[in-house]
């Protein structure tokens, strides 16, 4: 399914090189197809290419069944990876949990896009994308304990922080990418965020810096229809979020989240075209929240029943499973081993949240500076003093080496 783009001597391609053998001028494919790019209905059947709302030059290959029949195992993990985390805060394992439950489509085909050498800076609700790119999960979910650190090493990963601020992140993708477009480095970026996010001022900086300077970022924003309480309509007047795109210089591309098949062939071209040179894009994937905004909050306040029960219907797993199984690919036999493979994470990350990590107090001076001011080094050790004194012992010299 892969694109093939290239420009003349093999450099650097303009956007306007890369879209000509898709038959299209620039200015109609910078603009988002009319409906939306989706390639699986809602029940599992393959859609004509009429139908797929894609128009001359949006045109979209359909991955292989084996890369499909790999992809729906990432979907069923990441659903228990939710399930289980869910679970772990209503055991006081987990502090609180930004469920991805609904969006795993978006999930699985954002990290399967890239390559080993490509970045990834998620969200605080991209847990599961996150782990399928390959953090072990229990490192992922230390950030939600409330521990001081995010739990993994961004750069053994090529993944950034997950961060509760909305849209620093995509500040952050836009700076590596720029560092690798000044190194010569083929990275491409994907710098995710929500709807939300793209109401905040950061978004506007981080979407212009980027196609001023023409740098290698796949913008992917999981439209989940919520930010927290407040919905789309009364954050914006466009037409799409894609439509965004437009006034940076940039192509922006409408696809149906939940469908899986949709997203891996739309984010693997956006992320070739990046690649070969030809600037930023911006993808808009229409998903659902199924589950509250995270553990501290009641959905029912401004959202009814009959909404949710209607994306229900356009499950991502279960429009895959059906696909699957008609196509001969899906057996009891591999559904049962993607099952007990999901149940390994699943243990996996309670037997990794359930001791209680070691703290040391004296952490909160440690990394504030290089150099400790006279001020911290005088905290450090009034809150050694209290901590020997409460546990009536002879006081450990924490403080010293500040």
């Amino acid at each position: 399914m892969t694109i093939s783009v290239s420009s003349p001597g093999g450099g650097e391609t303009s956007l306007a090189e890369a879209v000509k053998n898709f038959g299209i001028s620039i200015e109609d494919y910078m603009l988002p197809v009319h409906g939306q790019i989706q390639i699986l209905s809602e029940d599992g059947t393959m859609l004509p290419e009429d139908r797929r709302g894609s128009s001359p030059g949006h045109q979209y290959p359909v991955p292989p069944d084996e890369e499909l029949l790999a992809a729906y195992r990432r979907l069923v993990i990441g659903r228990r990876v939710n399930d289980q985390n869910s679970a772990l805060v209503r055991q006081g394992r987990l502090a609180v949990y930004p469920s991805s439950h609904g969006q795993e489509a978006c999930q699985v085909a954002s990290a399967l896009c890239l390559r080993d050498g490509d970045w990834m800076f998620p969200t605080y609700r991209d847990a599961v994308a996150v782990m399928t790119r390959g953090v072990d999960p229990v490192d992922v979910m230390t950030i939600f304990r409330g521990d001081w650190h995010g739990g993994y090493d961004p750069h053994a990963h090529q993944v950034g922080i997950q961060s509760t601020p909305l849209t620093t992140q995509l500040l952050h993708g836009v700076g590596v990418a720029h560092a690798a477009k000044l190194r010569g480095e083929d990275t491409v970026v994907l710098a995710m965020c929500g709807d939300g996010a793209t109401s905040e001022g950061d978004f506007h900086e981080a979407l212009n810096f980027a196609a001023v300077f023409q740098l290698p970022v796949v913008f992917f924003v999981q439209n989940n229809q919520y930010a927290i309480s407040v919905p789309l309509a009364h954050q914006t007047a466009a037409p799409s979020l894609a439509h965004k795109a437009v006034g940076y210089g940039m192509a922006g591309e409408r696809v149906d989240g939940n469908d899986i098949v949709a997203l891996l062939a739309v984010l693997d071209r956006a992320v070739t075209l990046a690649r070969a040179g030809s600037g930023p894009l911006l993808v808009e994937a229409n998903t659902y929240r199924m589950q509250a905004h995270t553990n501290a909050d009641d959905a029912t306040r401004y959202r009814n029943q009959a909404e949710v029960e209607a994306w229900a219907a356009k499950d991502p797993l279960n429009r895959m499973r059906h696909y699957l199984r008609a196509a001969g690919q899906l057996t009891d036999d591999v559904e049962a081993s993607f099952a007990r493979d999901a149940e390994e994470v699943a243990q996996h990350l309670r037997e990794g949240l359930s001791g209680e990590p070691e703290i040391d107090p004296q952490d909160l001076f440690r990394y504030v500076f290089t150099e400790p001011t006279p001020q911290l080094r005088e905290q450090a050790a009034f809150l050694a003093d209290e901590i020997a004194r409460s546990a009536d012992t002879a006081p450990a010299d924490l403080a010293k080496e500040h």
